[in-house]
């Protein structure tokens, strides 16, 4: 909540990392360059936290683009700070929101849209937010355009904090069920996500090349 009341004006990028988005960033440089210029960067994905430690850099816990916007939501209400959500297909984000809202009360709603990251949107969608004038901006496009989106159009948004959350409007808008706290508790939103969207295979590819990363890196003697 601190990045939200910073009083710079200026729009703060807030990233969820997990091993899939580090394995993609060590091919693509924009994406690269968009994660180390985050105002904040969460660990989202056990596998970063097991890495945290392997290489003695322990971190506390996860923070998943679900719980961090739940959590958010229950702050704004309590400060009278509203949201906007963008992303998911069509009627997606209207289910998320309503979801927020029963959630946190006192949470505003500024808009949701479901948009896309095509540059000839840009403009309009840009448009659509500034004049809704919202505190916090969600985006739903899918990692990385969700984040080379927020990190492209920052300057422009006027909001105080843009977050990429993924699939979190489809958990939130019961589109996708959530995980029991049974999984999440121990950290395997993936394998129960791979189970109900088996075409989500090829992502899954990233976990045993990020492993090899955590290993060769601790062999070398730290985190690189």
């Amino acid at each position: 909540m601190a990045l939200a009341q910073d009083a710079s004006g200026r729009s703060r990028q807030v990233v969820t990392v997990n091993p899939e988005f580090i394995i993609r960033a060590r091919r693509d440089p924009a994406f690269h360059a968009v994660l180390e210029a985050a105002d904040l960067a969460l660990p989202d994905g056990v596998g970063v936290i097991w890495a945290s430690h392997i290489l003695d850099t322990p971190l506390r816990g996860r923070a998943t683009g679900v719980q961090t916007t739940l959590d958010l939501a229950e702050l704004a209400g309590t400060e009278g700070m509203s949201f906007f959500l963008l992303g998911g297909a069509p009627g997606v984000a209207e289910g998320a929101a309503a979801r927020l809202v029963t959630h946190a009360p006192g949470l505003r709603i500024a808009g949701t849209f479901s948009g896309s990251p095509a540059p000839e949107e840009e403009d309009s969608i840009i448009a659509r937010i500034r004049q809704a004038a919202p505190d916090f901006l969600f985006v739903a496009f899918g990692a990385p355009q969700q984040d080379l989106w927020i990190a492209r159009n920052r300057e422009r948004l006027g909001v105080r904090v843009a977050m990429g959350v993924g699939g979190t409007f489809d958990y939130l808008s019961g589109r996708v069920p959530w995980p029991s706290a049974a999984w999440r508790r121990l950290g395997l939103e993936w394998l129960y996500r791979l189970i109900r969207q088996p075409w989500r295979w090829r992502r899954m590819l990233a976990l045993p090349q990020f492993a090899l990363l955590v290993f060769a890196s601790r062999l070398r003697g730290g985190p690189k």
